[in-house]
């Protein structure tokens, strides 16, 4: 089965929702428009019951299919990332440092394609809960929906959702079973010495070298202290220090992304990361004040709804356009938590060839909007089949 005929139908519909919020873009929880218009159209479209407001922003709506049988969730973030955007496309953002360069406006359009084909239609026994989901970029909102209650509230069973992916050929699919994309720690390490001229460093604790020395000796955590096997990434991503060519400045600081997969690799890659730059520390004579954030987890599919998702979207894509173990990847998602509560899945979508994610010249391709749509209703038609 192809994509379905009445979300084909809602093509030019769904790319003008699309371009309304790429066009208005917010962050984190403060999507006031963003919430307002999704909330808007699921009145429209009537569905049986709209919750707003659940961590602050996010909405959950209902539809009754035409049987009792289990509640299945559908997921869709919102938000949007604080970049300058650059596509130059008549409908780019109107507000500046704001951009949807993650494609959360082509999630919202899908589900929100989904929802209006399933009011329509109910061919199902049971209850779809469209989840429309605040700051997965930055704050957890998933973490919040769910510590909210939004699973047990809504009797939700089962779990889905969809990230679209650039430079992946158009309209394939792949996902894995198991463990899918990697957990999400943060360091931050302020290092303060002992500032002066630079001509005279012998007066001087110089926080430039202790840094320096640091940067270098917390890659060792990788190719010395993690067995070859295991999968660990620690990327020093900023450092902040100095202000002139002739001062050794009195301080500075550098942040980190740690990723990975098993609490023991995690735990591992904390506690060296505290050892070596306290050591460092203690080796040059400086303080360092460590603050070291443990983010979202690991998102983990349930191999079994795994196996079932990628079978619907063999049914929208055809079976050479799916690849259901296609590995795991080191990046991160706040879906993480709504599969730690309840079983279910999260997949890849192929939007083609262009600028990749969190790119300021990145934009959402409207032509994929109706697959993703397709494959929300798709999953719903097949998980509660009416017969």
């Amino acid at each position: 089965m192809p994509v379905l005929n009445r979300i084909a139908a809602l093509a030019p519909e769904m790319t003008e929702w699309r371009r309304f919020l790429h066009q208005n873009p917010e962050l984190e929880f403060d999507l006031p428009v963003t919430s307002g218009f999704v909330a808007g159209k699921l009145r429209e479209f009537g569905v049986d019951e709209i919750h707003e407001g659940i961590a602050t922003s996010g909405i959950v709506a209902l539809i009754h299919g035409q049987k009792p049988g289990p509640v299945i969730g559908l997921r869709a973030d919102m938000d949007a990332l604080p970049i300058d955007e650059i596509t130059g496309v008549d409908y780019a953002s109107q507000n500046p440092g704001k951009m949807h360069a993650c494609g959360h406006d082509g999630h919202t359009t899908m589900l929100l394609g989904a929802a209006k084909y399933l009011a329509e239609t109910r061919n199902f026994a049971g209850t779809v809960a469209l989840i429309f989901q605040p700051a997965e970029e930055e704050g957890g909102g998933g973490e919040v929906m769910v510590r909210e209650g939004v699973m047990d509230r809504f009797g939700i069973a089962q779990v889905y959702g969809i990230h679209n992916a650039p430079n992946v050929p158009f309209g394939h699919f792949h996902t894995t079973q198991g463990p899918l994309m990697a957990a999400v720690d943060t360091a931050w390490v302020t290092v303060k010495g002992l500032g002066g001229h630079g001509a005279t460093p012998h007066e001087c604790v110089d926080p430039v070298v202790a840094i320096t020395t640091m940067v270098g000796a917390l890659q060792t955590i990788v190719s010395r202290n993690l067995c070859a096997l295991d999968e660990l990434v620690v990327s020093i991503t900023q450092i902040h220090v100095g202000t002139a060519s002739n001062i050794i400045p009195e301080e500075g600081w550098f942040c980190a992304t740690i990723r990975s997969f098993t609490p023991e690799v995690r735990d591992l890659a904390e506690k060296r990361f505290r050892e070596i730059v306290e050591g460092q520390a203690a080796a040059f004579g400086v303080k360092a004040e460590i603050t070291y954030d443990r983010g979202y987890p690991p998102t983990v599919n349930d191999a079994a709804q795994a196996r079932f998702a990628a079978d619907v979207a063999r049914d929208v894509s055809g079976a050479d356009a799916v690849l259901d173990d296609a590995g795991r990847e080191m990046g991160a998602e706040d879906f993480s938590y709504m599969l730690e509560a309840r079983p279910g899945a999260y997949l890849f979508m192929g939007i083609g060839p262009g600028p990749g994610l969190h790119h300021p010249a990145y934009d959402f391709n409207d032509e994929a909007a109706p697959i993703g749509a397709s494959f929300f209703a798709r999953l719903v038609e097949r998980a509660l089949p009416l017969s």
